[in-house]
């Protein structure tokens, strides 16, 4: 059953949030209006994101991170939404395609979406062999708790759009 997508209008609560999301981006998509029915869950998403943004990643790692989430999640929302903000961040258009094969030629971002792929499918019970490929290529203990982060805010998003049927408003991604 899908969730109704909520205008600025008619959000209630999630109104100044909405109107905020609007004026930036120049429309909400879809996944913001789903989630204004509850603006706790809207709000809170920003401000994790908000706090990430200062964090050790950068904006292309963390896109990285959320294409290989929403693979291994088979979320189609996350995957159209990531791969054109990855673009945004830097990443080609082939490079959003190897994050999500886990087959990136950077050396550097190969072992961040090898480790992401390794938390996911092991619920985050990884030991040290996991994590020194990524210690190797030049990431920190600060780097690693992000990593969990950025999995934790892209599981989420991955398994609202699920439940919520969210409707795709990005352009498809390539098929792999």
């Amino acid at each position: 059953m899908a969730i109704q997508l909520l205008s600025v209008e008619n959000s209630g609560g999630a109104k100044p949030i909405l109107e905020d999301i609007k004026k930036k981006l120049g429309r909400v998509p879809n996944i913001y209006a789903a989630l204004a029915h509850s603006p706790a869950s809207l709000q809170a998403l920003f401000d994790f994101k908000k706090a990430l943004s200062q964090g050790v990643l950068n904006n292309k790692e963390a896109e990285v991170i959320a294409l290989v989430v929403g693979q291994i999640n088979s979320c189609d929302y996350c995957l159209a939404a990531h791969t054109a903000i990855a673009k945004m961040s830097g990443l080609s258009q082939d490079e959003t395609v190897a994050a999500r094969q886990v087959k990136l030629s950077d050396p550097k971002l190969q072992a961040l979406a090898a480790l992401t792929k390794i938390i996911v499918e092991k619920n985050g019970y990884v030991d040290a062999k996991d994590v020194e490929g990524f210690y190797k290529a030049g990431y920190d203990t600060a780097a690693l708790v992000e990593v969990v982060a950025h999995v934790s805010i892209n599981i989420f998003t991955n398994l609202f759009n699920h439940t919520a049927e969210t409707p795709v408003d990005f352009p498809k991604p390539p098929n792999l």
